[in-house]
């Protein structure tokens, strides 16, 4: 025994000691590091957009100073990046942008976003170029906004329209004993079908064809202006796979040269008057970003509009840059309506939705907001069901074409583990004192009763949603209800039914705001602030993540989607105001 004790005290000994020469180096490069080295943006130069390790409009930032050097100092976010490209617009240091090989995790909206700043950057006269090994559909999207299109002669095109992929799980409860007991509103609050069936419904079919066909009409249309084909025409390309080698790209107009990068680099030195032997000059993206985020601001002018960041699932507590939490976006709320220098407020959400109750509580911060100044809502990739409820009582709302909005619908849903614990021999009794005194068991099935209490609760929610939708955009209970059912519609859709009044993005937003407030100069403040300490910080180290990693490589990528799926359904607790369905987009 006292061996064993060794070992154990040994094994725990080396383990703290890890931990604390970790945080230790991290401490060491914080205090030593010393300030990122300046950027140096020369004459004749051309920026080299590499979008990579951009995932969030919004980087987020912390209220402790020692998280932000903690976490790897001031990050990056999306809207830092446009807001780069507008001053690049009048440097006259910068003569173009390069994106080169670009990959990224944007989503349709956001990369709607970046491609309107390139567009609107190529006004000024400088020049966007592009070059690929392979296009993917997302990223030419994005790259067909260059004046030149280049692409490898051996790359890959990928044009052929969207499609969606959704998972059913009912036979696998049959074979596993594990149900999912589900308690829903709206005929279309497809989130818990794939429990319930094992292929789509009719009316989920329906709306998931629908925001496809008006999110690829989106992609096309903008596509089409670009390159100067007519929308039929790429339809045409796309359902005969007419652009499916480089050649065949070239000869469609969907690209303009067939070559290979040095190729494409002589192109842009030819632009520049660079002799072909001779590097021109190259400044990335993201330091040009923080160059460009530091100098920014003016001083002289005492306006601000507050932008307020929403991203990621609806959940109680604190939230972080992946999610939004109560805490937070309340507190981000407060700051924002008690300065008297903030003269509007908007709020920018990237959202599936959530939980039912957190979504009120920020749905009452807005509305308690409202009342002391305007508060304009930009809506990204999503703002979905929660994501919809938090914008709903906004003064103005703003969607671009292929934002995925509305989902006004609730549901209810409880894990069962009745069945599998009958076939491993578990056995569970109940023992009360009142008729309805028990907790909800997943080991006993679930009454009658109980789903009734459950269903009224549930009903009672949506009609609350209904009914904040209905005073939000002036509307009749009824015609909400119409339009509701929890089903999603794409940004241009929901203008057209009254769930957004605007097609445009955050500047358009903020130009909105700042016309409210009747306020023509002001500099524009980022919230949240997180209130996160080290122990938050510890706990996404790496070794704190290889968990995730390992079973991913063991179960493989398709197994370790449908594990998460459920687990993600399991945590769902409570009634639900959430996208009616995970969608994948290819």
């Amino acid at each position: 025994m006292k061996f064993l004790g060794n070992v154990l005290a040994t094994i725990v000994g080396l383990f703290v000691f890890l931990m604390l020469f970790f945080v230790g180096l991290i401490l060491i490069a914080a205090i030593f590091g010393g300030e990122p080295e300046a950027v140096e943006v020369k004459s004749n130069s051309v920026i080299e957009l590499d979008l990579k390790h951009i995932k969030d409009d919004y980087a987020g930032k912390y209220k402790n100073p020692w998280m932000t050097i903690l976490s790897d100092g001031e990050k990056i976010g999306l809207s830092d990046i446009i807001n780069a490209i507008e001053s690049a617009k009048t440097d006259d240091y910068i003569k173009g942008i390069s994106i080169l090989n670009n990959e990224s995790e944007l989503g349709m909206a956001q990369r709607k976003a970046l491609r309107d700043a390139l567009e609107d950057f190529k006004k000024s006269g400088k020049f966007v170029m592009a070059y690929a090994n392979s296009y993917s559909q997302k990223e030419y999207y994005l790259n067909s906004v260059a004046n030149t299109i280049y692409l490898n002669p051996v790359g890959d095109f990928d044009f052929k329209g969207l499609s969606a992929e959704l998972m059913f799980f009912k036979d696998l409860q049959e074979k596993s004993g594990v149900k999912m007991e589900v308690i829903r509103h709206g005929k279309y609050k497809s989130a818990v079908e794939p429990f319930l069936e094992n292929e789509m419904s009719d009316a989920n079919r329906e709306q998931t064809l629908a925001l496809l066909n008006s999110v690829w009409s989106s992609i096309i249309g903008d596509i089409s202006k670009s390159r100067n084909i007519s929308v039929t025409k790429l339809n045409e390309i796309a359902n005969g796979l007419l652009a499916r080698t480089p050649q065949m790209a070239k000869a469609e107009k969907l690209v303009d040269v067939v070559a290979y990068e040095d190729i494409y680099h002589d192109a842009i030195r030819k632009i520049l008057k660079v002799e072909k032997d001779e590097d021109y000059n190259k400044v990335d993206l993201l330091d040009y970003t923080r160059k460009t985020v530091t100098t920014s601001e003016n001083f002289e002018v005492k306006d601000k509009i507050a932008i307020i960041y929403a991203q990621g699932q609806i959940m109680s507590g604190e939230g972080d840059v992946n999610t939004i939490g109560e805490g937070s976006m309340r507190r981000s709320l407060m700051e924002a309506r008690k300065d008297k220098d903030v003269k509007a407020i908007v709020l920018r959400i990237n959202s599936p939705g959530g939980s039912a109750l957190t979504s009120d509580l920020i749905w009452r911060e807005v509305e308690l907001t409202k009342k002391v100044k305007p508060v304009v809502v930009s809506m990204g990739n999503y703002a979905a069901s929660g994501g919809y409820y938090i914008a709903c009582n906004a003064n103005k709302i703003f969607a671009e074409n292929n934002t995925i909005t509305g989902s006004i619908g609730v549901f209810g849903i409880l894990p069962n583990f009745t069945q599998l614990a009958t076939k491993i021999g578990i056995h569970t009794e109940q023992v009360k004192t009142n008729e309805n005194a028990a907790e909800y068991s997943p080991f006993v099935p679930m009454d009658e009763k109980f789903k009734t209490v459950t269903l009224e609760s549930v009903e009672h929610i949506y009609k609350t949603f209904v009914s904040h939708v209905a005073q939000g955009r002036k509307m009749t209970f009824a015609q909400v209800d119409s339009i509701a059912q929890g089903r999603v519609w794409s940004g241009s859709e929901a203008v057209k039914i009254g769930l957004v009044d605007k097609i445009g993005g955050l500047d358009a937003a903020i130009k909105e705001a700042a016309s409210l407030a009747k306020t023509k100069q002001y500099n524009t403040q980022n919230f949240p602030e997180f209130e996160k300490d080290i122990n938050d910080l510890l706990q996404n180290l790496p070794f704190a993540k290889s968990k995730e990693s390992y079973i991913k490589e063991e179960l493989g990528e398709e197994t370790y989607r449908i594990m998460e799926q459920i687990k993600k359904v399991q945590s769902q607790k409570g009634v639900q105001a959430m996208m009616p369905f995970e969608i994948n987009i290819h």
